[in-house]
Formats: structure tokens, sequence, C-alpha cells
């Protein structure tokens, strides 16, 4: 039942329902129908007999029976009989041959293959002492096929019943739920896109759905307007940083040009500086969120060899990763082009190999393929190195997350891969990355070619 969409369960909770009230109605209407019918017939019966005692008359030891006795009214046949039981005058109806035994005032059953069958006899008197009695007989057979006829056109009908109330009861569920779906594609599209702008925009309505709709679009409005905020204030707070830590750039540079200078004080300054080029490369990176995040950032696309753009990324890379013994192997397939921004493709391979490169052993390798696939190019950059554990992999794309808590104080500012998430996507790609812990990780992107 969880697995079953709401549609389907209101779908079958209003058949349920309904085919229960019309069964119970059908059931009640066959059953008082049926016992009313045998009441009539019964009642009927009783009436013709009584009223057929008129037209017998006893006079001085004989019989005189009217000729209205011989005919059959409403179905019942009529007949004079004997103690015994021996038919004296009237008519038996065909198929009936049962012995009737006579009690007075009893209507009895009587079956065969012929059909069923009421007999009802009353005593008439004669002044000899010698009884006779009028009997009445009539058939049900006719009362029961009807029965037995609406009882099996309900049996048929009932389940075609039932599948047209499920069709009205899916039609109508669908309905009803039509702005629940649009409210969940709604922020389907919100998840893949991030566009917080998008609104339900049923419009005015009463019941709950549409209440539930409007206190929808004004939560997305408040978050638009936070979010946004939130944008303005890094980008603010990232060009305001810019001045004073290229002013302290200069004023290292500059210390760094004396020659009065003693060896710790050099050290200091170093590290000054040294710090300050991270928060500026920080800058730089917020920067470029900031203004990827407003939609600033514009991709200038070229149709590259990015097969030699990768050789030479990864030849640059060799040098930094040969300070930690580190060796840079490459498998790329030549001539691959593809339509890509130059300084972003730049960026993302630079980003992926740093990463590698950092959090790798020593010593160590690093594996940059690149191969060319029917609508598009992929790629990968993969290491031996720390890895990164099952848990925070599906955190390592947002923002200052650093998986390795025991770094915290070092040059990594957590923003690399979110960079490289964006570039990607900004291309229409897509990335991955598997890792296992102490043993490394590899990213695969994904880009196409026109």
């Amino acid at each position: 039942m969880k697995k079953w969409s709401l549609k389907v369960k209101l779908s079958l909770l209003y058949t349920f329902f309904t085919m229960l009230t019309v069964c119970i109605s059908l059931g009640i209407l066959l059953a008082f129908g049926n016992q009313e019918l045998i009441s009539s017939v019964q009642a009927d019966l009783k009436e013709g007999i009584y009223e057929s005692m008129d037209e017998i008359q006893a006079e001085k030891q004989e019989l005189l029976v009217d000729k209205d006795f011989y005919d059959v009214e409403e179905g019942i046949y009529k007949s004079l009989l004997n103690d015994k039981g021996e038919l004296l005058y009237g008519r038996i109806p065909y198929g009936f041959n049962s012995r009737i035994k006579p009690q007075d005032g009893q209507i009895k059953t009587t079956e065969n293959e012929y059909g069923k069958w009421y007999t009802f006899t009353i005593r008439y008197p004669l002044q000899n002492s010698e009884t006779l009695y009028v009997c009445g007989i009539t058939s049900v057979t006719k009362e029961e096929n009807a029965i037995r006829m609406m009882t099996a056109i309900a049996v048929v009908v009932l389940p075609l019943l039932a599948v047209l109330m499920g069709i009205l009861g899916y039609g109508l569920s669908n309905r009803t739920l039509r702005p629940v779906r649009k409210i969940t594609e709604t922020v389907q599209q919100i998840q893949n896109d991030g566009d917080l702008s998008r609104r339900v925009g049923l419009g005015k309505g009463k019941d709950e759905i549409y209440q539930l709709s409007n206190t929808f679009d004004h939560m997305l409005e408040q978050l638009e307007d936070s979010f946004w905020r939130e944008k303005q204030f890094t980008s603010d707070v990232s060009h305001e940083l810019r001045t004073p830590i290229t002013v302290i750039l200069a004023q290292c540079d500059a210390m760094l040009s004396q020659e009065n200078i003693t060896g710790e004080q050099e050290k200091g300054i170093r590290m000054i500086e040294k710090k300050s080029r991270e928060m500026a490369q920080m800058v730089s990176q917020l920067l470029f969120l900031s203004r990827a995040d407003q939609g600033k950032q514009q991709l200038q696309k070229e149709n590259l060899n990015i097969s030699e753009l990768t050789q030479m990324i990864a030849e640059e890379q060799q040098m930094i990763a040969q300070e930690k013994h580190i060796v840079i192997e490459t498998e790329i397939s030549q001539d691959i082009y593809a339509w890509i921004d130059e300084s972003l493709y730049i960026r993302m391979l630079i980003n992926l190999m740093a990463n590698a490169i950092y959090y790798n052993k020593e010593p160590g390798w690093i594996k940059v393929s690149l191969k060319e696939e029917q609508d598009g190019v992929k790629g990968s950059v993969e290491d031996h190195g720390i890895g990164i554990s099952q848990e925070a992999l599906p955190h390592i794309w947002e923002r200052f997350y650093r998986a390795d808590t025991s770094r915290r104080d070092t040059e990594r500012s957590g923003l690399g891969l979110s960079m490289v998430q964006w570039i990607v996507t900004a291309h229409k790609g897509r990335i991955q990355a598997e890792s296992k812990l102490g043993e490394g990780s590899c990213f695969t992107f994904w880009l196409p070619k026109k």
C-alpha cells in the first residue's frame, strides 16, 4: 500500500465504499423483494380460494359447481377434493403430479421436475357428515426465475459497475489532486535548476490545497529574498576585501625588498604574504561563485582541441606534484574537440588535480584520462590518496565543506569542488565522485561536444 500513489488509494477507497453501498442495497432489495413476492402470491392464492367457495353449492346430496370454478384466474387452479385427496371437480395444472394431503387452512410447498408449487386447502363440510376440500394450486416458478434473473444480472453488472466506479473514481481523484501534482512538479524543478523564482501559481481558492499552494508560494518568496540578500552580502564582502588584501600584499613586497630586515622579520612577512595570497584566492573564488549565482558569469565557448589543453595542464601540474614525489600519468585520446570556455575548463582541471595532489600520499600517482564518446567527452582525475568516507561523499560539492577535519588550518578553502560542479553544469555536463577511505578517489566528468 505504501508504494501506491494517492490517486490509486483514493480511487480504490471510492470504488470500495461505492460498491459496498450498492451491494448492501441490492442485497436488501432482493431479500425483501423475494419475501414480498412470496407473500403476495400466497395472499392471492388464499383470496382466490375463499372467493371460489361461492361457486360451489350443495343441494339434496348433490354438488353444483359453477363453470367459473374451472377458470384459471391469476395462475390459480381450483379443484374440489375428497378427504383422500382425490380430484372430484376442477383442474390440476400440467406437471403437478404430487398427491395432495388436504389440511384445512394451510399452505404447502411442493417441488418436482416441473417447478415449484403452492397448494392451499380449506374444508367444505356437507350435511351428510362427509367433508370435502377446496384446493388451490399455483406455480411460483416464474416468480423465482425472475428473482434468479435479477440476481444473475446483478452478478454480471456489478463487476462492470465496479470498473466504471474505479474509472470515475480515478478521474475524480486525478482532477482533485492535480494542484498537488503541480506543487510537486514545481518543487522538482526548483531542485533541478535551483531557481527560487518559480511559483506554483494556482490562484485564489478556498480549499486546503489552494491554501497550501499560496503558503508554499509565500515561503518561496521569503527564501528567494533571503538567498538574494545572502548572495549580495557575499559579493559585497568579497569586493570590499580585495582592496585591503591588495594593500597587504603590496606592503609585504615593499618590506621584503628592504635590505635591513632580519631573518625572523622576513619569515614573519612571508607568512603574512602566504596567508594573504590564500585569502586573495578565496575571495576570487567567492566572487566567481557570487557572479555565477547571480547569472553574471558568462561562458565564452570556442571549438577547442581539449586533448592538447588537458595534456598541457597535466604537465604544468606535474611540476607542483614533483615536490610531493607524485607522478601524474595521462591517458588522453588525440584530437578531441569540444565547444567549451577555455579559462573555465582550465580552472576545473586545475582544481581537480590540485585536490588530487594535496590529498595524495607520498610517493603517489595521479591518472588523468580523456576519451571521446558518441555524444560527448568523458574525462577523469584519479588518485590513490587518503580518500573520502561514504558519509562525507554526498557533501563534497557544498561550499566550505572539507571532509578532512584534521586539516582545518590549511590553505584549502573548501570552494574548489563547488566551482568545478558549477563549471560542468554550465557546460550542460555532469560530474560524479567515487571514493574509498584510505584507497583514493576518482572524479569523472562528461561534457557535450556541441
